[in-house]
């Protein structure tokens, strides 16, 4: 799950592109051991030891170590986000809207199961109370964005006759966690040492879409 893209030589000259690389480095190994071993147990000295590069160099790029954790929260749960509210937005034209939540919503889940973004929501739970302004980015770019493109995605369905609801954000919210609760929240208190399955997911997914449309299909 990188948290910044491969620099392109090709936007700008070597010194540029240089300079991108290990500000890259930089972010990839903070990610690496912010979640290893936490906020509190992560130096700038090990970070920049990781990356290969100078302390002075981090401190180039980055303030201090708060605007560097804030920075890879911020980067990974905008990347995490993007394919979920690009596949909403293909949902309002669904000819089959059964299949398509199913798929969906199964694609979502297993998005949100990645380890690292697992990792990643542990860290910022735990860190709330020092940074609580990342947990609001967190969820507005995460869970909010994507109740809210599932709600203008549900009204232009309903608009059609296949779901009926009186409010289109709590139908949005109901779809999202019971396709999610319960293996998000299994995962988030037990821990890493029994993942669920691929199958796990999908059987989750399932039946949190047949809970939806048991409640909120046409009839």
């Amino acid at each position: 799950m990188p948290v910044s893209p491969t620099p392109d030589p090709s936007t700008g000259g070597p010194e540029e592109t240089r300079s991108a690389r290990k500000r890259a480095a930089i972010l990839d190994a903070a990610t690496t051991l912010f979640l290893r071993h936490g906020y509190l147990g992560t130096s700038m000295d090990e970070i920049a030891a990781l990356a290969a590069v100078s302390k002075q160099t981090v401190y180039k790029h980055f303030a201090d170590k708060e605007t560097l954790f804030s920075e890879i929260v911020t980067n990974t749960v905008s990347e995490a986000s993007e394919p979920n509210y690009a596949d909403v937005l293909g949902l309002e034209d669904s000819g089959d809207v059964d299949a398509d939540l199913r798929g969906l919503a199964r694609r979502q889940l297993a998005r949100v199961m990645q380890p690292q973004l697992l990792q990643l929501r542990r860290l910022v739970i735990g860190e709330a109370g020092r940074f609580p302004e990342l947990g609001r980015i967190f969820y507005a770019q995460g869970p909010e964005r994507t109740i809210a493109t599932l709600a203008d995605a549900f009204t232009r369905l309903a608009e059609r006759g296949a779901l009926r609801f009186e409010d289109p954000h709590l139908a949005a919210a109901h779809f999202n966690w019971l396709v999610m609760s319960i293996p998000l929240n299994e995962a988030m208190l037990c821990g890493p040492d029994d993942p669920a399955t691929s199958a796990d997911l999908n059987r989750y997914a399932d039946a949190g879409v047949r809970a939806f449309l048991a409640a909120y299909g046409p009839g």
